[in-house]
């Protein structure tokens, strides 16, 4: 039987110019025949591997970063958020197996891995010795980006990784072969993270001889080995977790900004020293945006702040003074940047700082704004750092836990930490990858919850903020069953083989 998949066709040069909005890209159909080989010429494979590279652009940043911080202490709602991530920030009663983000998360990575698998199959059906040959490499970053996605639906929708539990713990359905008429239960942790240990030996044999480059847009080596970092930390194999982030650290390739200049270049311009891997963007197009955080609008013909979350008084006290990141990142209303616009009022009290982190590039917005649109970066060299000092102190390896530690500190500013201790490690996780979406996953590994979020003190007299129980009082425990989310209840109507999360129910209504 034949089935019909559409797959990006667009040239082998146009590929670099993707952008994470589908909708840019031109569509055409293949067809897709189980028992003839779908890759034939150079140009089909040319065409699969544009296609598998732009699913894995489109699953970064918006929602795939903002559900891991928002639901966190990070950032506070505004007075005037809409609601948008609401259900999520609070985790209170509204944040049900309903919810459309949760739902994005899922849908979204296994759409991806559908696409993923296909390509595995057609790589391996490929007759041509030569042509076969060629596909190496496509085929190396299918397994990558098909590790990548199990590892974030597993981090989700699974239970913090334990190896006495992991054969029993339910994480997400394998799904390695497509089949729209399987309806898969739900796969151990113990299987999927063991399927993500396998996409990743295939990865890294198949991309050996792809070398690291800064600001690669596609699959290296060195980005396979900060992917194997971030497995080994999961799985609390930390002297792998230490190895292959230190691996990428010594290449020398990629630095740490450690300089007004260089942060701007990092953040601002998309040119920095610091990408392991970075999606490519351009002005036609635009990456997704994270303007949630900057949101611009104009009141009185003068451009103005209307964003709808604000970092936390909690985020902004945990920078030193002199941090080049509390610096870059953030910015002082109205003094040094826009007034904030709300309730129909001006706010331009300096004391009211707003994440710029992903302000964005002007380059991609025909109005030369910056409009939270900055080119993905998947893996930063700061991330293997972080993961060699947790790793090396877990491990035992205190005083190379703290060198480590030390160097960061050191580039970003910060005051360096004299005494090897893990609250200084995960001081440091919160700092550096704020805005990526790590927080909850970080939270959820080191088995911890969050006290309050409180607000900035001038985001509160100014009357900035949503208040209340679910709000800037939000307490988190580590224990709290949000640190699993929900099975969407879509997923459930149409395969009633998939079991729920506890805490939120059995109904699929």
């Amino acid at each position: 039987m034949k089935r019909i998949y559409s797959i990006i066709t667009i040239a082998a040069a146009a590929f670099l110019f993707a952008s994470c909005n589908m909708d840019l890209i031109p569509k055409g159909s293949m067809v897709y025949d189980e028992n003839e080989p779908a890759i034939q010429k150079e140009s089909d494979l040319t065409g699969f591997e544009a296609g598998i590279n732009i699913y894995f652009r489109s699953r970064q940043q918006s929602v795939y970063n903002y559900v891991g911080d928002l639901m966190t202490d990070s950032f506070n709602a505004a007075s005037e958020f809409g609601n948008n991530y609401g259900p999520v920030h609070r985790t209170n009663t509204d944040f049900t197996a309903g919810n459309e983000d949760v739902e994005s998360l899922w849908g979204g990575h296994y759409v991806a891995i559908n696409q993923y698998n296909i390509a595995i199959s057609a790589a391996n059906s490929i007759v041509d010795k030569d042509l076969r040959e060629a596909a190496r490499v496509f085929k190396g970053e299918a397994f990558f980006f098909r590790a990548y996605s199990y590892l974030y639906l597993a981090r989700y929708f699974g239970k913090q990784y334990d190896a006495a539990t992991a054969d029993k713990d339910e994480s997400v359905p394998l799904v390695l072969v497509y089949d729209q008429n399987a309806r898969p239960a739900r796969a151990t942790q113990a299987a999927i993270y063991g399927q993500i240990k396998a996409d990743l030996d295939s990865a890294a044999l198949l991309l050996a001889d792809v070398k690291g480059v800064v600001r690669s847009p596609k699959p290296t080596i060195d980005a396979v080995k900060a992917l194997y970092a971030r497995y080994y930390l999961d799985v609390k194999d930390y002297d792998n977790a230490a190895k292959y982030a230190q691996d990428v650290i010594e290449t020398g390739i990629y630095a740490l900004a450690s300089t007004d200049k260089e942060f701007q270049d990092e953040y601002l311009n998309d040119n920095g020293t610091e990408p392991i891997l970075q999606c490519a963007a351009s002005r036609s197009e635009a990456p997704a945006s994270l303007n949630y955080y900057t949101q611009l609008s104009t009141a009185d013909g003068e451009d103005v702040f209307n964003p709808y979350f604000l970092p936390s008084g909690k985020l902004v006290d945990s920078y030193d003074a002199d941090d080049l990141r509390l610096k870059n990142w953030f910015v002082n209303a109205g003094t040094d940047s826009y007034p904030v616009y709300m309730s129909g009022s001006k706010h331009n009290n300096a004391g009211v700082k707003i994440f710029v982190k992903f302000f964005g590039n002007p380059a991609y917005n025909s109005e030369e704004k910056r409009l939270g649109q900055s080119a993905a970066k998947p893996f930063r060299i700061g991330e293997m750092y972080l993961i060699a000092a947790e790793a090396l102190y877990k491990a035992g390896d205190a005083e190379g836990a703290l060198k480590v530690l030390n160097e960061i500190q050191t580039k970003r500013g910060a005051v360096v930490t004299t005494a090897p201790n893990i609250d200084d490690i995960y001081k440091e996780w919160f700092r550096e990858t704020v805005g990526e979406g790590q927080r909850f996953w970080c939270l959820k590994r080191w088995g911890l919850g969050f006290s309050k979020r409180y607000g900035q003190p001038a985001a509160i007299s100014e009357k900035l903020l949503s208040t209340g129980e679910f709000y800037v009082d939000k307490t988190m425990e580590a224990t709290d069953y949000h640190f699993q989310l929900p099975i969407p209840n879509y997923e459930r109507k149409i395969n009633s083989n998939l079991s729920q999360n506890n805490g939120y129910g059995l109904s699929t209504e």
